[in-house]
């Protein structure tokens, strides 16, 4: 055989077993993946002849690629751009894939294609149209990456499109009216697309194929149209968390498939429909927070296919339709907080699922029909806040799956059923605010799983059973504003979870057990107004736990026992109206975290105030009235957060100390100390008076001093400009002059010089602490955000490299976006997306100039950063606390940070501080457009602003974190203890009366959104 034959042989045998052009082309595209896991595809061989073995790949009978399906790989790169090779293909799966850059245009040509799934990746950029020339598409999914820009009118051309699911982008933009021309679409899922408006298309109602309409937390508007009842095969509507309007129209009974009825959280008006008793398939018809009105329509208990309704949060009136007795499958109704009257229907006993009934805040009267203990699987039963007599019915206790029991704030009689703590999975028991009687069942021992107990404000009577020592879970014991007797019993110690236990306002006599220091998790104790006696067991510094401790009004004797100052977490400290005697103990001065109050008055104490009280720089509250207190008070001199004092009728002499503070007291504080130099009267030694002049002449000589060096640096700055205009020299030209820095994070056609003829005051948008913010139009027409630093700030360079090194890695819906940034030798810029909606300023207070002219003090926006980022410089969650609390200051007062209306300097916390300090109607700081609310809300509102000042402590472990504030937030409205009888002061004839109601739980007084005293303690230990 010659060689050339041997030659042409070799040719043969290679051609028979090289690659295919569709093997080459993938090898192609694998060859640019990155992903650190890419062995899967170690299958990718290309010595075979075709792609057909390859892992995710499938092949027709003619060895042509027919299916690319790779998910859930870790493949870290782009979609493929060039399928010229791959025509054949009629299925493309690349999900969770780790793929970025945009769809390409070239996806076009796959004209056989008929399942598309990109789900679950960062692909960026736009919905190419090219996408909508496949004619052949029945399933496109592109749900989960961050796409942007609209929904391509052209989607009306994919005829025989089934499925459509792009949820969870950053798509914007209206629905297209082309969509009506799908005659085959059967899902559409669009939300989680904060940015897709304007209404519904009414040639929605042309996709008569359609079996589930999703379009959730989206900006979707109006109202949704009556062309919605042609969809006759629709099972699922879901459009909630949208900025729906207009009322749900009557049309929507001709969907007789319905399963699944989502409009919750929009503004949908009206009635609900009757027509909806026509929906024989009905299953969950959720229509919370909108603003229904009318009734309930009886025909809902047509649909007895129904599991789960809510219509919460409306203003629905009437009554509860005793047409729902015929709801046999019904697991979870849910009416609560509307203005449903009339009583529950006994009827409702037939609805033997139930598993959830939440009814409450409504105006329902009547007695708790006995019908209820048919629900074997009820497990939460709330009726809370309206208007329900007679008796706790016992055939609750057969509802053996009860877990959650609420009928607080009604006017319930009688005892509490002893059956109740024989529910072994029962761990919430709240009967606040009724008129229960009788005694507290020994039975309560029974209920092991129990973590919460709540009876205050009844009428209950005997004594505390000591079976509730067997009680190991508990947490939270309420039993304030009663009418007990006996003693505390010992046992009680057996409660070692417990956290919470509220004895005020009752007759408990005896002392305070010893076994009590074992309870080391007890944080708040009050047993204030009882008649307990005794002395203090020096134990009690074991609860190193406590952060308030509340036995005012008591028969307690001897001396305070110094181990109190081992309670290192003790925030607030109320000894008032005993019999205490002796010194104040030096260790209270050193509780680091005492900072709401210190009440030690109408006692026996004597001695001076112990110079370790000059550490308090954080207390709030202090009120040492009515003792036998002597010495000067310099001690008080640095309490610089004191909001309240009282040191009156003791026996201090010496001048009163000429601070601020001090000097806007009113005289009622002071009076009742014979040898005090009060404020305007004659002193007889006149030491004190010379050095008070001689400090006013050292203070004029500085402040003169000081004046002339002011002037002197005007006249500096000034001649230099001066001189520099003269020269011709524009000092904006030189700062924006070369080199440059530059980092783009997203596609933009821009300059510097783009940038900087934009950075003028006509062009300012907000300004911060760390610099100003402009607006500015790129070559291509669309505006951006800059924010130009300071250049005069020393941690400018800092928070500039923060700002960068976060924004950077974050993406998120609800944080604007940082598009770059750009940096020479004296400027910082930051690039960012343009928010047309304006500032957070804007929207609290409608002020297109809610900018700030006072000098900063806090670093960041002014008046939002917390007071330590100004020394450490470092954000941590507390600062983020520290902010939210002040806008929900804002929010509640309607006044900015640094309002017009405060004198200079003044921040909105100092000035909430001082009106409350200056005892006058808290009502008054709540911002004058909310007046008009009724009082139930208006101390809802006081409420907050003590959740509001709170976040806004001074130190931030004092802070709560924002899980405890979004606690506390949704707890004011479940459980904030209402009061039908004041309590009232016994007469003291020693104590001024400016000070007797400081702790008062009739109605929320200014100390006590300072203080939260127990009598409104619900608002902070309830969670």
């Amino acid at each position: 055989m010659t060689q050339f034959t041997l030659f042409l042989l070799f040719l043969f045998i290679s051609s028979c077993f090289s690659l295919n052009p569709q093997g080459q082309a993938l090898l192609s595209w694998r060859k640019t993946l990155k992903g650190p896991n890419l062995e899967v595809l170690n299958t990718w061989d290309s010595t075979n002849e075709n792609p057909c073995s390859w892992f995710g790949i499938t092949c027709d009978a003619y060895k042509n690629v027919v299916e690319l399906s790779l998910t859930s790989l870790d493949l870290l790169g782009s979609i493929p751009n060039d399928f010229t090779n791959l025509l054949t293909l009629k299925k493309l799966v690349l999900s969770g894939t780790n793929l970025t850059g945009s769809i390409p245009k070239s996806i076009g040509s796959l004209h056989d294609l008929n399942y598309l799934d990109l789900s679950d990746n960062g692909l960026t950029g736009e919905i190419p149209k090219e996408l909508c020339t496949l004619e052949k598409l029945v399933e496109l999914y592109i749900n989960t990456n961050k796409l942007e820009g609209s929904i391509p009118v052209e989607i009306g051309n994919l005829k025989n499109l089934v499925v459509l699911t792009c949820y969870d982008n950053q798509l914007s933009g209206t629905i297209p009216s082309s969509i009506g021309e799908l005659k085959n679409l059967q899902v559409i899922r669009a939300g989680g697309n904060k940015n897709i408006e304007g209404p519904l298309p009414k040639q929605i109602g042309n996709c008569t194929s359609l079996v589930m309409l999703g379009i959730a937390e989206t900006s979707i508007s109006g109202s949704i149209p009556s062309t919605i009842g042609n969809l006759k095969m629709l099972q699922t509507l879901a459009i909630y968390t949208s900025l729906l309007s207009g009322p749900i129209p009557i049309e929507i009974g001709d969907c007789t498939e319905l399963e699944n009825i989502y409009l919750y959280e929009n503004s949908l008006s009206g009635s609900v429909p009757s027509s909806l008793g026509k929906l024989k398939n009905l299953k969950n018809l959720l229509l919370w927070q909108n603003s229904l009105v009318g009734v309930i329509p009886p025909e809902l208990g047509n649909c007895l296919q129904l599991v789960l309704i809510d219509i919460s949060m409306n203003s629905l009136t009437g009554v509860i339709p005793v047409t729902f007795g015929e709801l046999g499958s019904l697991q979870e109704l849910q009416l609560s907080m509307n203005q449903i009257s009339g009583s529950i229907p006994t009827q409702i006993g037939n609805c033997k699922s139930l598993t959830h009934i939440e009814l409450d805040n409504n105006e329902i009267t009547g007695t708790i029909p006995s019908e209820i203990g048919n629900f074997e699987n009820l497990t939460l039963l709330f009726l809370w806040q309206n208007k329900l007599e007679g008796s706790i019915p016992s055939s609750i206790s057969n509802c053996q799956n009860l877990e959650a029991i609420d009928l607080s704030q009604n006017s319930l009689t009688g005892p509490i059923p002893k059956g109740l703590f024989n529910l072994k999975n029962l761990n919430k028991l709240l009967l606040l605010g009724n008129e229960l009687s009788n005694q507290i069942p020994p039975e309560i021992g029974n209920c092991s799983s129990l973590i919460r107990f709540r009876a205050n404000d009844n009428h209950l009577i005997g004594s505390i059973p000591r079976e509730i020592g067997k009680l190991t879970n508990l947490n939270f014991l309420d039993l304030g504003s009663n009418r007990l007797t006996g003693i505390i019993p010992p046992e009680i110690s057996g409660c070692q979870n417990l956290t919470f236990l509220d004895l005020h306002s009752n007759s408990i006599t005896g002392t305070l057990p010893a076994s009590l220091d074992k309870i080391v998790s007890l944080q708040l104790l009050d047993i204030s107004e009882n008649e307990i006696e005794g002395t203090l067991s020096p134990t009690l510094g074991s609860l190193v736990s406590l952060n308030k401790l509340v036995l005012r009004k008591n028969r307690f004797s001897g001396s305070i026992p110094l181990e109190t100052g081992s309670c290192m977490n003790l925030q607030l400290l109320d000894l008032s109206s005993n019999g205490f005697s002796g010194e104040i103990p030096a260790s209270i001065g050193k509780l680091p975290a005492l900072e709401i109050a210190l009440n030690l008055s109408c006692n026996k104490l004597s001695g001076k105030i112990p110079p370790e009280f000059a550490a308090l720089d954080k207390l709030g509250v202090l009120d040492i009235s009515y003792n036998l207190l002597s010495g000067d008070l310099q001690n008080l001199v640095d309490l610089e957060n004191l909001v309240t004092l009282n040191i009156s009728h003791n026996d201090f002499k010496g001048y009163v100390p000429n601070t601020p503070f001090f000097s806007k007291l009113p005289l009622s504080v002071l009076s009742g100390n014979p040898s005090l130099c009060l404020p305007g009267n004659k002193c007889t030694s006149g030491g004190a008076s010379r050095r008070s002049k001689g400090a006013r002449v050292a203070m004029a000589v500085l402040i003169g001093v000081a004046c002339v060096l002011l002037l002197l640096a005007f006249y500096i700055i000034f001649a230099g400009k001066m001189r520099a205009r003269d020269r011709g020299i524009d000092d904006a030209d030189v700062e924006m002059g070369p080199p440059w820095e530059i980092t783009l994070y997203q596609k933009l056609d821009l300059s510097i010089a783009d940038m900087a003829k934009y950075l003028t005051p006509d062009n300012v948008v907000g300004r911060g602490r760390s610099g100003v913010v402009y607006r500015a139009n790129v070559p291509s027409g669309f505006p951006i955000a800059v924010k130009r630093f300071q250049q005069s700030e020393n941690y400018s360079a800092a928070a500039f490299s923060s700002e960068i090194a976060t924004l950077a890695r974050i993406r998120h819906r609800n944080i604007v976006r940082l598009l770059g940034w750009a940096a020479n030798g004296k400027n910082k810029l930051l690039l960012y997306d343009f928010l047309p909606n304006g500032t957070l300023g804007t929207l609290l207070h409608d002020d297109d100039n809610a900018s700030f002219s006072v000098k900063p003090q806090f670093a960041g926006s002014y008046g939002y950063m917390a007071p330590e980022y100004a020394s450490m410089l470092k954000i941590t969650e507390k600062s983020d606390v520290f902010s939210y609390g002040v806008v929900l200051l804002e929010i509640i007062t309607g006044k900015k940070p640094v309002d017009e209306s405060f004198s200079e300097g003044q921040h909105v916390i100092q000035w909430v501080r001082e009106h409350l300090k200056s005892k006058k109607d808290p009502v008054h700081i709540i911002d004058r457009k909310l007046h008009g609310n009724p009082d139930s809300q208006i101390q809802e509102m006081l409420q907050a602003l003590g959740i509001a000042l709170l976040c806004t402590s001074n130190r931030p472990e004092d802070r709560p974190t924002m899980k405890d504030v979004v606690a506390l937030l949704r707890e004011i409205r479940h459980e904030s203890t209402t009061t039908n009888e004041s309590h009232k002061e016994t007469n003291n004839q020693q104590k001024d009366s400016n000070t007797s109601g400081l702790y008062s739980s009739s109605s929320v007084t200014p100390a006590q959104l300072l203080v939260q005293g127990s009598s409104n303690s619900s608002l902070a230990y309830s969670s």
